[in-house]
């Protein structure tokens, strides 16, 4: 039986682009979305669209990290994280507005934002299934499909007013494209400070690279000009389940076991969340 569009996504076809022609608009066939060319993408029963066609990359969070972020962020654990994301991301927005968030996960950044501009929409884009699936039940005016963040955008150009990126990879060349001239991108990525406490205890915690600073600012430079950049760091309580949650949502889950973490004894009660948020404007 052919899938009906959610209405999200039907709100957001406008911005979508064939993956595979890269000009074509697309529209809904039974179900699907097609190109005048006949290309066809499926839309899941689960309410995303599948855009991601070719090599699948394989870096996407699996179903258990999925699990586990769906769990820690519903503590409120990183509620003033996404405050102050969707402070900066709102300040550009017009009142009908959209929003695209890159590496959206669960949708969590993208819904934080919606919900402070109740005229805009979103789109979240990730490469991983399980995550596009969450995203496209995080907010009733967001949409989300699948898609690979260093492959050119499935987008229209100067589509968006906002793109997100939070803890998420970064193709500077194609945030430009997608974004409007007066828009703007908010970047959110850890400091070294981030969950050091974890890092003191596991081992085989991924940590924070002294360099990625510099890193980002020259990847930014050829398409950005910083606008403002904000630290938010405060601490979290974290016991039994949410500790072993809060490891099993970040990207150390794949080289970790349940055994490493001895059952949660090894975990702290109290960790920080220290991160940078720089909302860029195009140059």
């Amino acid at each position: 039986m052919p899938v009906s569009l959610p209405p999200a996504l039907e709100l957001s076809l406008d911005l979508l682009r064939c993956p595979t022609c890269r000009e074509r608009s697309l529209h809904p066939d039974r179900g699907a979305l097609r190109c005048p060319a006949g290309h066809t993408f499926d839309v899941a029963r689960h309410g995303y669209a599948s855009l991601l066609t070719g090599t699948r990359a394989t870096s996407g969070d699996d179903a258990a990290m999925v699990r586990a972020r769906s769990r820690f962020l519903a503590t409120g654990g990183y509620a003033p994280l996404r405050q102050a994301v969707a402070r900066l991301a709102a300040d550009s927005v017009p009142e009908r507005g959209t929003v695209v968030d890159v590496g959206c996960g669960t949708g969590y950044y993208l819904a934080g934002v919606l919900d402070r501009l109740p005229g805009a929409r979103g789109l979240g884009l990730d490469t991983s299934v399980r995550a596009v699936r969450a995203a496209a039940r995080a907010h009733d005016r967001a949409a989300a499909a699948t898609w690979d963040v260093f492959r050119p955008f499935p987008l229209a150009d100067a589509v968006a007013d906002v793109v997100l990126d939070v803890f998420a990879p970064r193709n500077p060349a194609e945030f430009s494209r997608v974004l409007r001239p007066a828009g703007r991108l908010v970047v959110a990525r850890p400091t070294g400070r981030h969950l050091a406490e974890l890092r003191g205890r596991v081992p085989g915690m991924v940590t924070v690279d002294p360099a990625k600073e510099q890193r980002l600012h020259r990847a930014m430079a050829p398409h950005f000009t910083a606008v403002v950049t904000e630290r938010v760091e405060y601490p979290v309580a974290v016991v039994g389940p949410d500790a072993l949650d809060l490891v099993g949502m970040t990207p150390s889950a794949r080289h970790l076991s349940r055994a490493d973490l001895g059952c949660g004894g090894l975990l702290p009660e109290r960790v920080t969340v220290s991160v940078l948020i720089t909302a860029y404007r195009p140059r």
